[in-house]
């Protein structure tokens, strides 16, 4: 499996970003998606998952209201839309997929199975 993610950069407070994550290789008949974060020196944290069907998400409460994660019809990107950006949430963003049809809600560090290499997001003040 290989991910992929793209559409980070550099944003002002209150600025938006839309980050995409293109899904390839053979996975699991099910997977959720899901997005973390991490910032240099900090454990990578949640933001965002989505189930396999795409009617259940879950998220992080330092973005709820703010941010969306949605996955196109045929299962193969994964985004998260990013609104009202704030400084805190520069971090470097990666997509991660769990061979699992139902997210993770407790631990969901300990429940991925695969990793893109990540995407920078910087929100300036």
């Amino acid at each position: 499996v290989q991910l992929e993610e793209s559409g980070g950069g550099l944003v002002q407070t209150g600025g938006s970003l839309r980050l995409s994550c293109a899904i390839s290789g053979r996975t699991f008949s099910r997977p959720t998606m899901n997005w973390f974060r991490q910032v240099p020196g900090k454990e990578r944290e949640f933001v965002a998952g989505i189930s396999w069907s795409g009617t259940s998400t879950f998220y992080a409460d330092s973005v709820r209201g703010r941010f969306t994660i949605s996955r196109d019809g045929a299962k193969k990107t994964v985004y998260l839309q990013m609104d009202s950006l704030k400084p805190e949430d520069t971090a470097i963003y990666y997509c991660a997929m769990r061979d699992d049809p139902y997210i993770a809600t407790v631990n969901p560090l300990n429940y991925v199975d695969h990793w893109g290499q990540g995407t920078q997001v910087t929100v300036s003040s």
